[in-house]
């Protein structure tokens, strides 16, 4: 699980990273509000722990490029105000938790744990497109047609089921890499192309209907072959 913590108290953001790091979560953190507007709603991230006050761009701001752009990502506000006007403003405008500083880390956790079990269980049993499935329990991707199916490697999956997430959308190679290999993960650049390669050869060999098509200086997308 992806979280993106933005939060300019770097003291506070470092001490949360650690933690959420020490729970096996995968963390990003940025500390100003214009940067975190862009990482918040690139889709990318399974939840985000927002600040309210942030140079730049405050956290009301910020959530909602997130409800617009990401409207999937998950997110609990932070903020040493604690009239209950701004908690309900938060939650108004599409906060999924709110809490007030200073707090336990213990009680942090708990809630964001709670968060990501319940995106988890609004995700569907595979996700598809056309004829084609991706079975998110056996990670195995089929077409519906042909009956065939095929097992896919840990990073096909994280692909394939990125593209699905985002149909016909136009996704970066950016997007991608922190996707699927994280932000700070130094990959050669013929990685991805590589990948791509085997999971068009994959759809090919199951007959499926879909292709993962290149668009020229700009990315990716995975769409219907008549579309």
């Amino acid at each position: 699980m992806k979280i993106l913590i933005v939060e300019d108290e770097k003291n506070l953001a470092q001490a949360i990273a650690a933690t959420l790091s020490a729970h096996a979560y995968s963390v990003d953190v940025v500390h100003d509000g214009i940067q975190g507007a862009q990482q918040a709603s690139s889709g990318i991230y399974d939840l985000v722990i927002l600040d309210v006050m942030l140079p730049g761009m405050d956290g009301f701001e910020i959530l909602d490029e997130v409800r617009s752009l990401a409207p999937e990502t998950r997110v609990i506000m932070l903020t040493a105000r604690s009239e209950l006007s701004d908690k309900l403003n938060g939650l108004k405008n599409g906060a999924d938790d709110y809490m007030t500083k200073p707090f336990h880390m213990e009680e942090l956790i708990a809630r964001i744990d709670l968060q990501l079990k319940k995106s988890s269980a609004l995700q569907k049993e595979r996700l598809e497109l056309g004829n084609t499935f991706l079975d998110m329990s056996s990670g195995m991707l089929g077409a519906k047609q042909s009956g065939e199916t095929i097992a896919l490697s840990l990073r096909e999956y994280a692909l394939m089921e990125y593209f699905l997430n985002h149909p016909g959308q136009i996704l970066s190679r950016d997007q991608i890499y922190s996707k699927v290999w994280g932000w700070d993960n130094e990959i050669e650049s013929n990685n991805l192309e590589a990948y791509l390669s085997f999971l068009r050869k994959k759809l090919r060999l199951i007959g499926s209907d879909i292709q993962i098509k290149s668009v020229r200086g700009m990315g990716y997308k995975v769409v219907k072959n008549d579309a």
